[in-house]
């Protein structure tokens, strides 16, 4: 993510999060903000709709309105995406719901984490996760999950500028290089 779209990310995530604590919507904001993001996540179609700048700007809001609607999201919610859609700003529309929940969380004294895999972790590895990092970092840890096909298996987990990769494709690449260092 570039400064330039985090700092967009930032500010309407901030906006966001400012309306939904007026409304006393944070949760509700909260569980559509990750639906979304999971939504994106896994699927290739609408990453290529939120990303695409030769879709036409209503037929991008029009598209998600019509999935917010079906998944029942909040009105705050599908309001904040179409303003997302009509300003031409989909394509960080993942960084966004990924800043409100930094917010929120500040917001509640807990820190984020940020745990990509390759398919979607269980309640059960998700308390486990929680639990341990809790442990570790002595506070509060929300999960932020994310899925990325490409990491062939394992996990990477971010809190604040702390980073493990305990992920195949990273074993593998530096397997990679170990072998080509010795050769």
């Amino acid at each position: 993510m570039s400064s330039n779209s985090s700092g967009v990310a930032g500010r309407y995530a901030a906006a966001l999060f400012e309306i939904a604590e007026e409304r006393k919507q944070l949760d509700e904001v909260a569980t559509d903000t990750s639906t979304i993001r999971a939504w994106i996540g896994e699927s290739s179609d609408l990453r290529r709709l939120v990303a695409s700048p030769v879709i036409a700007r209503d037929d991008q809001r029009r598209a998600l309105a019509a999935l917010l609607a079906k998944a029942s999201m909040s009105e705050l919610t599908s309001n904040f995406v179409g303003v997302v859609a009509q300003n031409r700003r989909l394509f960080v529309l993942e960084n966004m719901c990924a800043a409100f929940h930094s917010l929120l969380a500040k917001s509640r004294g807990e820190i984020s984490a940020e745990v990509t895999t390759v398919l979607p972790l269980s309640e059960k590895q998700q308390q486990t996760l929680t639990e341990e990092l809790r442990k570790s970092i002595g506070s509060r840890v929300v999960l932020n999950t994310k899925i990325d096909h490409t990491l062939l298996g394992g996990m990477v987990v971010k809190v604040g500028s702390r980073m493990v990769d305990s992920s195949l494709k990273t074993k593998l690449q530096r397997l990679e290089f170990s072998l080509k260092g010795t050769a």
